[in-house]
């Protein structure tokens, strides 16, 4: 074994190469080298496993593929996600905040106020729900920006960038994380609302058609999250961007119908995204017609997503140029 420690600085780029060349031969002599470098082209020349070290704390381990195979946005991406997931597994308090939330104020409305809400026909938890499962969209995403804030003021971008990593891959292993954590999060608010009652005759491909949305929603969501965490100046700044998110689905049909509403906020209720949204997931959890409301609720969604996106790889490049 032979440790280089930056064997190229300092060297203008024919003597890289001429040194380049070295260790590839005593690679292929069957030598192991342990390299230090800074430099992402040597890095990508001649490692085929790469390790980086953060404030004295391994961060990533990947391992390199040969060029012709590589897909490197793939690749990259699962590694960062692998990375995120584990710093949730490693706090399970922020699932369990963000779902605490959403969870108290279904019992609330439950046991407290809905038995002197009229909705019709069904129970209350039936009709609730939906809205209940954007709050707590809406709770989660503020932890996304925070994720991302602290990646920004820890300096751990820089040293991704440092190295052979695809720039947009650690934007989206921020999105993909936020889809798998949100995820779990609804799984366990539908589990707490079926203990209190929820029941539903949605077959397997309503179900599907739900998830479907929450998912796009989340996603939308996301992207407006990565906005407000690489703008942020402060921690507390980057997560209190989702209360008007939070405050929205009051101003909606999530709760009473928008008929018992006075003039100016129902015509708002009822143009808003999450009326839309909440009428859809209803309608599939009823098995009742979607009417419109479906596609008004992806056009939303999709408007919101696009916006977002533009914005948030605006935000990124100002950021790490």
């Amino acid at each position: 074994m032979i440790f280089l420690d930056e064997p190229t600085t300092g060297l203008d780029p024919e003597a890289r190469v001429e040194v380049w060349d070295a260790v590839k031969g005593l690679a292929a002599r069957g030598t192991t080298v342990l390299l230090t470098t800074q430099y992402l082209d040597e890095a990508e020349q001649l490692a085929d496993r790469i390790t980086i070290l953060h404030e004295g704390r391994i961060i990533l381990r990947r391992r390199q593929q040969s060029h012709g195979k590589r897909d490197p946005m793939t690749t990259d991406t699962t590694i960062l996600l692998g990375r995120s997931l584990r710093h949730i597994t490693r706090s399970l308090d922020t699932i369990i905040t963000t779902v605490i939330t959403p969870v108290a104020m279904m019992l609330m409305f439950v046991y407290v106020f809905g038995g002197a809400i009229d909705t019709g026909s069904g129970s209350y938890i039936d009709y609730m729900l939906p809205g209940i499962l954007l709050i707590t969209i809406a709770s989660g995403i503020a932890y996304t920006a925070l994720r991302l804030f602290t990646d920004l003021k820890s300096g751990i971008f820089e040293r991704f960038h440092s190295m052979p990593i695809t720039r947009s891959a650690v934007l989206w292993a921020h999105v993909l994380t936020s889809l798998v954590a949100n995820l779990i999060s609804l799984v366990i608010v539908v589990g707490v609302a079926l203990v209190m009652g929820f029941r539903s005759g949605a077959g397997p491909l309503a179900w599907l058609a739900i998830t479907g949305i929450l998912l796009l929603f989340t996603l939308a969501l996301t992207w407006v999250a990565l906005i407000a965490g690489l703008t942020a100046k402060t921690a507390e700044g980057g997560g209190a961007f989702s209360y008007p998110l939070i405050f929205l689905p009051f101003l909606s049909s999530a709760f009473v119908p928008t008929a018992t509403m006075p003039g100016p906020v129902r015509w708002f209720a009822e143009h808003q995204p999450v009326t839309s949204i909440v009428n859809t997931i209803r309608a599939l959890f009823t098995q009742a017609p979607v009417g419109t409301d479906i596609w008004i609720a992806l056009a939303w969604c999709a408007g919101i997503l696009v916006v977002a996106y533009v914005f948030a790889t605006a935000a990124y490049r100002r950021k790490v140029s």
